[in-house]
């Protein structure tokens, strides 16, 4: 009888061991391919420029700290845009925001092209809202998650200004480190979706204010929908007004296309632009990708080659902006070192009319209270416009100034003539001087072959009449 059961059980688990192997074949097939992916990014060679883009990024630092730090803290610029530059921002891989309606695939597309299929940490997808978390995905020597408080508490990283939106906040962020390839070079942000039947303070933190400091230190954000998900709520239009002047970087995806016949599909394409076109206010629509990006093979007797290519062209796009994080980083450096420029040369007008326009029986509150009521009546952005070829596309807004001032006395600003040393030399010289030799000069050691285009020329930065150096012979 022993025998008999032992052979029923021996030939139990040969059924069960044959029909895994059917599974994991059956699988095999359903499973789609994912070299096209290491193949278009490049993930297999090495990174033979590594210590060249250390040694560029270091340099940058140096610039940053030397030639530009010292204007914001000496005019308070942060406190005027509230973007303040970390090391962790310069030294910090691009970063790729994901963001969408709910259930649109924005975590099953981070899964595919992570390739975290069974894996333990991918991220958890289903048909119904499942993503409450922002989630950065990061490369890590081990596999780990991490608080958000941790996050935002290492100085290291550039996530530790988000500690202004509080600590419920801080409980919805995670980080996931990982090593990988593609981690390496790039920084994935899953983000929750949007869902516009609930309202904004459900969620108990600022969600826009938080989707707006994503947005502007993302290199490239991937706007995502689905056919079933192309209406557009207030949630959503006032995502898009955030992302006003940031158009380069948007990329729209249609996704689960391949739940579609070819004439629907057309139909869906439509209505999408439909709905889009009022909240994109540019002549060049955005680039559109449709497809279906999740690890399963696409769905028979559907557009397989035109879903590929579009995949590939995505990779593409994705690859350009890795291959480009250098040249980026210099550029957005130089653009904030302009704009602290100006900042710098708006306050000092403000300074020198105020001491104009003061006598021994002026009310000195009453007087700069005129002057920053009706700027344009003593010319303080005309003059800056005349003097300094600066573009008026370029100038912060009047009213920023008032607020500005409201909190920041004019008494605590020196004028530009004075922020000048013997051996350091001038603020004002040194900005001018990254502006024009040092950041151009460094994107042309990273790309010898490629001069920069006129950097250089007061034309292009906004050079002109200065204050002297009172410590120089003229």
């Amino acid at each position: 009888m022993k025998g008999i059961v032992s052979i029923c059980c021996f030939f139990s688990l040969l059924v069960l061991a044959l029909a895994e192997e059917e599974v994991e074949d059956v699988l095999s097939h359903i499973l789609r391919d994912r070299s096209h992916i290491d193949e278009t990014l490049r993930l297999a060679s090495e990174e033979n420029a590594a210590e060249h883009y250390h040694a560029a990024i270091q340099k940058l630092r140096k610039i940053y700290h030397s030639a530009i730090k010292p204007m914001e803290q000496a005019y308070k610029y942060n406190e005027l845009r509230a973007h303040e530059i970390s090391d962790g921002e310069i030294t910090s891989k691009p970063m790729v925001l994901f963001l969408g309606p709910w259930s649109v695939g924005k975590s099953s597309m981070i899964n595919y092209l992570l390739g975290l299929k069974d894996s333990p940490y991918q991220l958890y997808t289903g048909a119904e809202p499942t993503t409450s978390e922002f989630t950065v995905i990061m490369h890590g020597e081990k596999t780990r998650s991490i608080e958000g408080i941790v996050m935002a508490a290492d100085s290291s990283r550039s996530f530790s200004p988000l500690e202004k939106f509080g600590q419920s906040f801080l409980e919805k962020l995670i980080g996931i480190e990982m090593p990988h390839k593609l981690l390496e070079r790039v920084t994935f942000v899953d983000t929750p979706g949007i869902i516009e039947n609930r309202k904004q303070q459900e969620r108990g933190y600022p969600f826009n204010d938080v989707c707006q400091w994503f947005i502007d230190r993302a290199d490239l954000i991937f706007v995502t929908f689905d056919p079933t998900k192309l209406d557009v709520g207030l949630e959503l239009e006032m995502l898009f007004r955030q992302l006003k002047g940031r158009e380069s970087q948007i990329r729209i995806i249609l996704n689960k296309a391949d739940n579609l016949a070819t004439q629907d599909l057309m139909r869906v394409y439509g209505a999408l632009f439909w709905s889009l076109a009022p909240l994109i206010n540019v002549t060049e629509p955005p680039r559109v990708y449709v497809s279906s990006f999740w690890p399963f093979d696409y769905a028979p007797d559907t557009s397989r080659e035109l879903f590929k290519r579009e995949e590939i062209s995505l990779l593409e796009d994705l690859n350009q902006v890795i291959e480009n994080r250098m040249e980026n980083k210099i550029a957005f450096i130089r653009q904030h070192a302009i704009r602290v420029r100006i900042h710098a040369l708006l306050v000092d007008r403000y300074v020198q009319t105020f001491k104009d326009k003061m006598s021994y029986f002026s009310d000195p509150d009453l007087v700069f209270k005129e002057i920053v009521d009706d700027p344009d009546k003593f010319f303080i952005f005309k003059s800056i416009l005349a003097k300094t070829n600066v573009s008026k596309f370029d100038l912060p807004n009047r009213e920023a100034y008032q607020d500005f001032f409201g909190v920041n006395p004019i008494g605590s600003f020196k004028s530009l003539s004075t922020q000048c040393s013997y051996s350091g030399g001038c603020l004002l010289d040194k900005i001018e001087k990254a502006i024009t030799s040092e950041l151009p000069g460094l994107l042309s050691s990273i790309n010898p072959g490629k001069a920069p285009p006129g950097l250089s020329s007061c034309e292009a930065t906004g050079c002109g009449d200065k204050p002297k150096n009172r410590y120089r012979k003229n």
